[in-house]
């Protein structure tokens, strides 16, 4: 194995098995629930994500924290003082300002430790996205690729890593400001669910509509009949906001529709969901553009 670390942030909502299988390193951003400050480990060592959204069912709401430039030096100082050379894979810089503090740490401890390679990148991806991408670049690493070649590589197909998704409660989207408290209200009372993705910016945008709950899965699956490249031959993650049957029903369609053999089921951690709610559920893969 190639003698560098991959550490990206749990935005990325790796399970720990996939984590541990990988060995890369992931720093726990943080969410506010209740006053209380909580750590997203992928373990979910803090907080259960099933009582995550539960919690936001019966009416809490969650505030989120980046990662910020101290928890990067603490989690990346040790890591050069060993000797190690290390690639930060970031959360969207157009989500979070969790990238911003990477490259600021990463500029400070350069200037400390010279003889390391440092580096870090900009996603422009999160949740599974995020962690699709990482997947890849820790496989180019185990075929051998240096830092620099797989720095390369996310940099030139980041922009192939499609998101797409749809939310079931549009009150989320609503105190979030990405839709009005009218189109909230109206789409709630005739079942319309937005379907949106994330775009070449790294921002969340709304793409379309669905009426009810199966329409805007299936929108999910027609968007990558368009723009997936060779659809059999990927690996294909899917994360979801407590909605398990639902991804699952996602997961038969892209197997029957495209002949996909590897699906990775995993939540939407708490830093988007935070902002998508419960019923919030997102495909990812490699397309042409997204």
């Amino acid at each position: 194995m190639s003698g560098f670390v991959i550490l990206t942030d749990s935005s990325a909502d790796l399970p720990p098995e996939l984590v541990a299988q990988m060995q890369i390193q992931v720093l726990p951003l943080g969410f506010v629930l209740a006053d209380h400050t909580y750590y997203n480990y992928p373990d979910n060592r803090e907080m259960d994500p099933h009582t995550f959204y539960n919690r936001l069912r019966q009416g809490d709401t969650a505030t989120t924290n980046a990662v910020n430039i101290a928890q990067y030096t603490e989690a990346l100082e040790p890591l050069l003082q060993a000797g190690q050379d290390v690639l930060v894979l970031a959360f969207s810089s157009g989500l979070s300002t969790t990238y911003n503090s990477s490259l600021i740490a990463v500029e400070e401890l350069g200037e400390k430790y010279p003889e390391r390679k440092l580096y870090t990148v900009d996603t422009l991806c999160a949740s599974l996205g995020q962690g699709l991408l990482v997947w890849y670049a820790a496989q180019q690493r185990d075929n051998g690729a240096r830092m620099e070649e797989v720095r390369d590589w996310v940099e030139a197909h980041k922009q192939n890593l499609c998101h797409h998704f749809t939310v079931d409660d549009l009150h989320f989207l609503k105190r979030g400001g990405r839709i009005s408290a009218a189109t909230a209200m109206v789409g709630s009372m005739l079942q319309i669910k937005p379907v949106l993705h994330v775009d070449s910016t790294g921002h969340l945008v709304n793409i379309g509509k669905a009426r009810g709950r199966h329409a805007a899965l299936k929108a999910l699956v027609d968007r990558m009949a368009e723009t997936a490249i060779d659809p059999a031959s990927q690996t294909v993650f899917i994360s979801h906001g407590d909605c398990l049957e639902d991804a699952q029903t996602v997961a038969a369609m892209v197997k029957e529709r495209f002949g996909v053999k590897n699906v990775v089921i995993n939540y939407v951690g708490p830093v988007i969901g935070a902002h998508s709610g419960p019923g919030t559920l997102a495909l990812f893969y490699m397309g042409r553009e997204r």
